[in-house]
């Protein structure tokens, strides 16, 4: 897998966003997830979004991070909040999730942000898996969907030095 930066509005990344909000539609039968999203808020140094490619350069999986600061949706000073996160179906049981996600992480940390966080929903079992088994902890609910009963929110500090 080749991973590669790329802006949020990139012809790929509007690919794979479409795809992940059929499957958020599909699941919580709304329009998909609503949380305004501007292209400008991935752009490093205060966010990064990313694509992995597959051997052919078929776009397959993607995700990112943006900058939070306190705010009255629940957010803290030096958050990063993880975004579209998703991998298509056929790509699916190949660690990119996992790769993309300590990528992501590696880069907020850099960028001085102190905490990754991430909303995401009951009905994403598979998702929730992946994010407690990769450090992080339910958190009080944030962002746009913070009321709603099916949101799951979670977090993991970035420490500069992970071992001190």
């Amino acid at each position: 897998m080749n991973i590669q930066v790329r802006a949020f509005d990139h012809p790929d990344a509007v690919k794979l966003n479409d795809l992940v909000q059929l499957e958020y539609a599909e699941m919580y039968g709304d329009g998909g997830d609503l949380t305004p999203l501007d292209p400008a808020m991935f752009d490093p140094p205060h966010g990064l979004y990313l694509i992995a490619y597959d051997a052919h350069g078929r776009p397959v999986a993607t995700g990112g991070w943006r900058s939070q600061e306190r705010n009255d949706e629940g957010y803290a000073d030096g958050d990063a909040e993880l975004k579209r996160m998703y991998v298509i179906p056929e790509g699916r049981g190949q660690g990119l999730a996992r790769r993309i996600l300590a990528a992501l992480e590696a880069d907020a940390r850099a960028a001085g942000r102190t905490r990754m966080v991430l909303e995401t929903g009951d009905r994403q079992p598979e998702a929730i898996a992946l994010y407690l088994s990769s450090g992080y902890t339910p958190c009080e609910k944030f962002g746009l969907y913070r009321t709603y009963e099916s949101s799951r929110c979670y977090a993991k500090p970035l420490q500069r030095n992970p071992g001190a």
